[in-house]
């Protein structure tokens, strides 16, 4: 019983025995001199007086004395010893100043935590040189996976995800590892290809549904106990231009002898016609444009690429555009060349004015290119070895054009290119095949597939909005690279005192998701997983007060690293996201705090290395680490208890660090 309480507790449980076995004694001594004093014949009234007098003067003197050294005991000993059992289970050498009434047991700790370093960095050399060829071979493997054009993604014997690639995750959004694939694909054709494969075969054909209507090709084989899906788009049926081009020409004839009227003042019914054939024509232009985009080239390129041998003006950024690498960049090198041989010097430089496209420019001082002269250049071959590949043939490939324009005092070449689903960086793929043998009933906190977030907000009253939310998912003990994170309109005025907290301005959130549509998406992207944050109260509260706007209800189980954090080091330590990171030797960069994602990674980080810590005192599964915190409840609530057991808001000492009142610093970020 007593080996469940802290160091600290059973101490001033010690302490607390000695007062009142003092006190007990005391008492007995005067109850003992007054029954002797009776029996000489003193009376009490003469007695008792000045014997209370001396029990209370000694009672005090001794609880007073057991106070102060219980103070000092705790203060130079129980405290320290905690500290330095929660930096030698995290690894962390702790500081000797702190244990300096520890005798050598500070600076033994400090060299078992180095020693225990430098055994992990000679282990670390040892398996090096055996782990670079796998790790070469798993480099290779996953270039070749990413680089896939079809979609692939494999589940284990319970149907969950153990791995996808990134044109799955194109062709069936919101998919995530440990998550069943029928949520993602109507059951019935799975269903009926897994009969076919169970009757004998190795794999089969099928055709199938996603759950928002979307209808894939794909082919099912069977691996080990899982499955292999490899999913491609079904072409779309789509009309022939010949409408469109046919709509085009009868506009254009019908303003040719419009125009041809237009000696005098227009009549107004005449200018009314003009305006509807104008209407006309920019709607079949603009359909014709949507079928050149469809049918447009589906490689994928970064800006970088196509830059090659070209003087850029900027930092091009990471991302992708449909465009197809070695014919766009032989067409800019050939445009360049040929403004450089007109005697001006272009650069390169990228904007992106929509969503969706971005628009490359090839800029320089000095005179635009008449329309005619480029054209005589999109005539050209960029590639003389390929003589039937003309500029205006790969643009056509491309379902976009060029065009010059001037303008800033430059003129300049303008090229859009749509950009391209997925993400420039990473390999593409995300997965965890251990998934498939670990028990679903696990509940380890090594096992467990979690979501961290953290939200940035308007205040930190019950009646604030979220500005900013973002999450990370572990799977299995480790970061699975899949992300969530996006601004929120609140619909209200940002304050001037939250905006220097997080740097979100109302311009910023402008043009956001409204607070339904991003958290129905952080609602899929965290369903079935356990929510994990620093200070979780606070940022649950959030997203279980807006469940009545938004539909989205957010029954996870929940974790706080806050208290994990006390479970580890005690109550006497601070337990803010800064201190937490700075005892892990976690380094969060000064224009990430405050940040969603940079408070997001710095806690996933943290839960890391506290998994180890807490396994080493026997708390490993997360019923237990749950029920453990419990016993730190005047620190901060528990988030999993449901809203009508706790109050609206957390009450939190040392537990948040930028929380405060009117005298001290105001924000809208709970950790």
């Amino acid at each position: 019983m007593l080996q469940r309480l802290s160091l600290r507790l059973r101490v001033l449980l010690i302490f607390a025995g000695l007062a009142a076995t003092v006190l007990a004694t005391l008492v007995l001594g005067l109850w003992v001199g007054a029954r002797r004093l009776d029996a000489a014949g003193v009376g009490l009234d003469r007695s008792l007086d000045p014997m209370l007098q001396a029990g209370l003067i000694a009672g005090f003197a001794s609880v007073g004395l057991i106070t102060g050294v219980w103070f000092l005991f705790d203060r130079n000993v129980a405290r320290p010893i905690e500290a330095l059992a929660g930096g030698l289970r995290t690894g962390q050498a702790p500081d000797v100043s702190d244990a300096r009434y520890l005798a050598d047991l500070g600076p033994a700790a400090r060299d078992a935590a180095e020693a225990r370093a430098r055994t992990a960095e000679a282990l670390a050399e040892a398996v090096q040189e055996h782990a670079a060829e796998l790790a070469r071979e798993k480099a290779t493997l996953e270039s070749i996976l990413a680089d896939f054009g079809s979609g692939a993604v494999m589940t284990d014997a319970k149907g969950r995800v153990v791995f996808y690639n990134a044109s799955a995750a194109r062709l069936l959004p919101r998919l995530a590892l440990d998550r069943p694939l029928d949520r993602h694909i109507l059951s019935g054709a799975l269903e009926a290809a897994a009969a076919r494969i169970a009757a004998g075969v190795e794999a089969t054909d099928l055709v199938c549904l996603t759950t928002e209507g979307a209808r894939l090709s794909g082919r099912m084989r069977r691996i080990d106990d899982g499955t292999l899906l490899i999913l491609r788009d079904r072409l779309p049926q789509r009309p022939a231009p010949r409408d469109t081009m046919e709509a085009l020409r009868r506009h254009a004839a019908t303003l040719v002898p419009m125009l041809d009227a237009l000696e005098g003042p227009i009549p107004p019914a005449l200018a009314q016609a003009i305006r509807d054939e104008g209407h006309g024509l920019a709607k079949a232009t603009r359909r014709l444009s949507e079928i050149m985009s469809a049918d447009a080239s589906t490689g994928r390129a970064l800006p970088a690429e196509l830059a090659a041998g070209l003087d850029v003006a900027m930092d091009l950024p990471r991302i992708l555009l449909l465009a197809e690498a070695g014919p766009m960049n032989g067409l800019l090198r050939m445009l360049d060349g040929r403004l450089r041989e007109d005697g001006v010097q272009p650069r390169l430089r990228m904007v992106m004015e929509d969503p969706d496209e971005a628009r490359l420019l090839l800029e320089w001082d000095g005179a635009a290119v008449p329309m005619d002269r480029l054209e005589d250049w999109l005539a050209q071959p960029p590639d003389p070895a390929q003589p039937d590949l003309s500029g205006t043939e790969i643009l056509a490939t491309h379902g976009t054009g060029i065009w010059p324009e001037r303008g800033d005092a430059l003129a300049r070449l303008v090229l859009p290119l749509h950009l391209a689903p997925g993400q420039a960086g990473g390999t593409g793929l995300t997965y965890d095949f251990a998934l498939a043998g670990r028990g679903a009933a696990s509940s380890r906190l090594s096992d467990l597939t979690c979501v961290v977030f953290d939200t940035e907000t308007t205040g930190l009253s019950p009646t604030d909005r979220i500005v900013q939310i973002a999450g990370v998912r572990i799977a299995r003990g480790r970061l699975t690279g899949e992300r969530f994170e996006t601004l929120v309109n609140p619909g209200r005025p940002i304050p001037p005192a939250s905006t220097a907290i997080h740097r979100i301005t109302d311009e910023m959130v402008a043009d956001a998701p409204d607070m339904t549509a991003a958290l129905t998406a952080f609602h899929h992207f965290a369903e079935d997983a356990v929510l994990i944050a620093h200070n979780a109260p606070f940022d649950m509260g959030m997203l279980r007060r807006a469940a009545a706007e938004t539909g989205a209800m957010f029954d996870n189980r929940v974790l706080d690293t806050v208290l994990l954090s006390a479970l580890v080091w005690g109550g006497s330590v601070p337990h803010t996201l800064d201190a937490l990171t700075e005892r892990l030797g976690i380094d969060i960069p000064p224009e990430d705090r405050h940040t969603a994602m940079g408070d997001t990674l710095a806690t996933a980080k943290a839960f890391l290395q506290l998994i180890p810590a807490l396994e080493a005192k026997g708390i490993a599964l997360f019923e237990e680490a749950v029920a453990e915190g419990r016993r730190h409840a005047r620190l901060i609530e528990d988030a999993n208890l449901p809203v009508t057991a706790r109050g609206v808001q957390s009450s939190i000492s040392g537990a948040s660090g930028s929380r405060g009142t009117a005298g001290g610093e105001s924000g809208a970020d709970s950790s």
